[in-house]
């Protein structure tokens, strides 16, 4: 690729990493979870940095995994066995992407996450792992393929939101905005797009002039309390539904819709609200 697909810049005590596909809405390649990673280790590795930034080139932050290949081509492709399937091999990669996502939960610098435009389905999973999370009023974060097609990995929404609230938007796969997410209690602050820059330059510079070690431990203890919640054993359930629900006869039926009329109408479709007249397909 002419340009890295994740970009990495110290400014002070900063680290600022830019997932950087603004053509794609910086939507998920194959090669960004561990490039993602990568960034989030060089971080913790740099004595002069404090704090991460976290952000999307472009307008928006990230607009889930680029899916449209993969659903598209007819089986086998990455995420779509032939039948019989094997629950292990999907589960191993899945688990590799999301352990390089929950590298910005695991990181000893603490990571602020700025959302404008989309942090939609996978997006949504690396938005969930900082440790902070900003968004402009107007952006859009969700996890529509709860409805059909996907099983958010790192569990997230539940130890953010509580069982009501994430069950509220894992069994309609609805978006809402900043607004209904600072509401919820899902991220930290929203405001207007216009002031989203400034307003997270402060905190983030709030943040960084506390000391590393206080940092980390502050960090640290209150991921122990998550930890000891069982989120490791969510976790491997929840990677585990992710394949299950590509391979369920409305996952084989979806991808056989997107086969026929494309992904992006077929995710129309799905996202909808009307009862699908293709979901018992095989």
């Amino acid at each position: 690729m002419a340009e890295p697909i994740v970009l990495y810049e110290r400014d002070g005590r900063v680290a600022r990493i830019t997932l950087n596909r603004p053509e794609h809405l910086n939507a998920i390649h194959e090669d960004t979870p561990d490039a993602l990673r990568a960034a989030v280790e060089r971080a913790n590795l740099d004595d002069d940095v404090h704090v991460i930034l976290l952000t999307g080139a472009g307008r928006a932050f990230c607009a889930g995994y680029d899916l449209k290949e993969y659903a598209e081509k007819p089986r086998p492709v990455k995420g779509s066995q032939d039948m019989p399937w094997d629950p292990l091999v999907d589960y191993q990669w899945m688990r590799h992407s999301t352990d390089c996502f929950f590298s910005l939960w695991r990181s000893l610098k603490p990571v602020v996450a700025k959302i404008r435009g989309f942090a939609v389905a996978g997006g949504s999973d690396i938005a969930l792992c900082c440790d902070l999370v900003v968004m402009a009023e107007d952006a859009k974060i969700g996890y529509p393929p709860a409805r059909i097609w996907g099983c958010p990995t790192t569990a997230m929404w539940v130890y953010r939101l509580g069982a009501e609230k994430a069950k509220r938007m894992l069994l309609t796969g609805d978006l809402i905005d900043g607004r209904t997410a600072k509401e919820y209690g899902l991220v930290i602050d929203t405001v207007p797009d216009d002031q989203l820059d400034a307003h997270v330059e402060a905190l983030v510079a709030r943040i960084a002039s506390v000391p590393k070690n206080q940092l980390m431990m502050q960090k640290m203890m209150v991921n122990q309390a998550y930890d000891n919640m069982g989120l490791n054993s969510t976790q491997t359930l929840a990677t585990l539904f992710d394949g299950i629900t590509r391979h369920s006869p409305e996952g084989v039926a979806f991808k056989q819709r997107c086969e026929q009329i494309g992904f992006k109408a077929a995710v129309k479709e799905r996202d909808g609200g009307d009862p699908l007249a293709w979901k018992n397909a095989r």
